[in-house]
């Protein structure tokens, strides 16, 4: 379980898919990892190796995008001496080098249709022929095929065979990018500061307005972005505590310079976000209010008992749906509220472009508190 306990994390994403790791590890079937590039693939398709009963055997992966085109097949398959110019010698494919054990085809999506043909041939016969053999070889081996790539857009557009995405994904794992777990980026820097510092040597530690800004960064790089920030971090300023504001500007991704620059204009003015953060935080402050007062009126509706709580609840209600005076014939207050909140909800989605990580952070709520609101008003 060696290579499981280097899954970080404390997410429930990350959970599940340690648990899912657990489950799968031990099948011999075969499994197809998407992800976003840098979240950690591989790492996963070695855990499955490592908690299979071919761990005793041999793990060899492949990146099919790294390997020319002509040459992935011999790589994969093996070649004949005199089979092409400059085959000398017989030579075993990755297919052989791994029997009894685990092959992980990396960035399945590069693969040429050509050879998506062979290698759909080789999972359905568990043989292989080399190039320039007459004869094939019978191969025992568990495939694990991983790619950042939307599969099914492939397809789609003529570049991935639909047979040979089925006979693939028979087990699907998807692998969440950084920014949609940014509750493990704590316990990540923790790892890789640990991991990179010198033998004696005490690892860097992070500003805590430092670590409020990689909380809402996006990470477009993943963890491998992360653990090469870390890296670059400990070389820097070994066993010291780490202040982006000080660190020079070539050394910080330009996505988190603009983050900052961001932050130094909000220091400024009050930026349209702290507005919705602040109507939320008074949203709470009288719905808290309601709660303890048993006084109802003639429709049956929660008031205060104090007239100035109501010209409270009236300047909210305005200041979050900019509509007019307070009706003399009087709001239903509950509804009001559900109303107001889903508007918020809304408009930080918008604002967020969707990812529901950045708009619980914009709304000052858990993201599982923001997924069950936006599961209970049936919000896409």
């Amino acid at each position: 379980m060696l290579r499981l306990n280097k899954i970080i994390g404390l997410s429930p994403s990350i959970k599940a898919l340690r648990e899912l790791i657990k489950l799968l590890g031990p099948s011999d079937s075969t499994v197809l990892i998407v992800g976003e590039s840098g979240t950690g693939k591989e790492l996963v398709a070695n855990a499955l190796h490592e908690c299979s009963g071919r761990a005793a055997g041999p793990f060899v992966p492949v990146n099919c995008g790294a390997i020319p085109k002509d040459l992935l097949e011999s790589e994969l398959f093996g070649h004949k001496r005199g089979s092409f110019t400059g085959a000398i010698s017989d030579r075993k494919g990755r297919f052989q080098l791994a029997d009894k054990g685990t092959l992980f085809l990396d960035e399945i999506g590069d693969m040429s249709m050509d050879l998506q043909v062979k290698l759909l041939r080789v999972l359905q016969e568990r043989t292989v022929d080399p190039v320039g053999s007459i004869g094939s070889i019978p191969i025992d081996v568990r495939v694990i095929a991983a790619t950042h790539q939307n599969i099914e857009a492939l397809i789609d557009e003529g570049r991935f065979r639909k047979d040979l995405y089925y006979r693939l994904n028979i087990m699907p794992i998807e692998v969440e990018p950084l920014a949609e777990r940014a509750e493990d980026i704590p316990l990540l820097i923790e790892h890789f500061s640990r991991q990179q510092a010198k033998a004696l040597q005490a690892p860097i530690s992070i500003s805590p307005e430092s670590m409020r800004l990689l909380l809402a960064y996006d990470w477009p790089g993943n963890v491998r972005e992360l653990s090469n920030l870390v890296d670059r971090y400990t070389a820097l300023y070994a066993q010291q505590e780490v202040d982006l504001h000080k660190v020079p500007a070539s050394m910080v991704p330009s996505g988190l310079r603009k983050l900052m620059q961001g932050q130094e204009s909000q220091n400024r003015t009050l930026g349209e976000d702290e507005i919705s953060r602040r109507v939320a935080r008074k949203l709470d402050h009288v719905v808290t209010h309601l709660v303890g007062t048993p006084a109802r009126n003639a429709k049956g509706i929660d008031i205060p008992s104090r007239d100035s709580s109501i010209d409270e609840i009236q300047r909210v209600i305005n200041l979050a749906q900019g509509g007019p005076d307070f009706p003399d014939e009087g709001v239903e207050l509950k509804q009001h509220l559900l109303e107001i909140e889903q508007r918020l909800i809304k408009e930080a989605l918008s604002k967020a472009q969707g990812n529901v990580s950045k708009t619980a952070r914009l709304l000052s709520l858990r993201r599982t508190t923001l997924i069950e609101k936006i599961n209970k008003y049936g919000m896409q």
